[in-house]
């Protein structure tokens, strides 16, 4: 007979940090551009798909025959949270606004909106997608007011 008063678990209080090694090699223009100041969509060439971030493969119709195309980056929040509950990797980050903004060019960018407080964000607001380099060198974007 099982005793049920054992607990069936074991609680850790062990911190795991993990690392990730991603495959850019297919996507190194989107890193290099984000270097640069620019960022970049692919578009299939044989479905015509405007992938953001960019792909290696297009995920509508299997085509690996993609072109790079640089995003003007301008365009409206359709929606928007403000991130108080973060994950381990973040928790010593201050408050912060994600959004989803459709860009001009059609497809959706989800990143971090900054320069602006969140009572001011409103769905609609004009949006600029940028590239970010952070201070200790890792490349990225963000949304800022447009």
């Amino acid at each position: 007979m099982k005793n049920l008063d054992k607990p069936s678990t074991l609680k850790s209080a062990r911190t795991l940090n993990l690392t990730y090694n991603l495959p850019i090699s297919r996507t190194s223009k989107f890193w290099q551009g984000l270097e640069e100041g620019k960022v970049y969509a692919t578009k299939c060439q044989k479905c015509g798909k405007l992938h953001f971030p960019p792909v290696a493969d297009c995920g509508d119709c299997g085509s690996s025959n993609l072109k790079w195309t640089e995003l003007e980056g301008e365009g409206e929040i359709e929606t928007f949270t403000q991130v108080v509950v973060k994950p381990a990797s973040f928790s010593e980050e201050p408050d912060y606004i994600v959004a989803i903004a459709r860009l001009r060019e059609g497809v959706r960018a989800l990143a971090w909106l900054v320069g602006v407080e969140r009572e001011d964000v409103q769905i609609g607001m004009k949006v600029k997608l940028v590239a970010k380099v952070t201070s200790d060198g890792r490349v990225s974007y963000e949304f800022i007011p447009a």
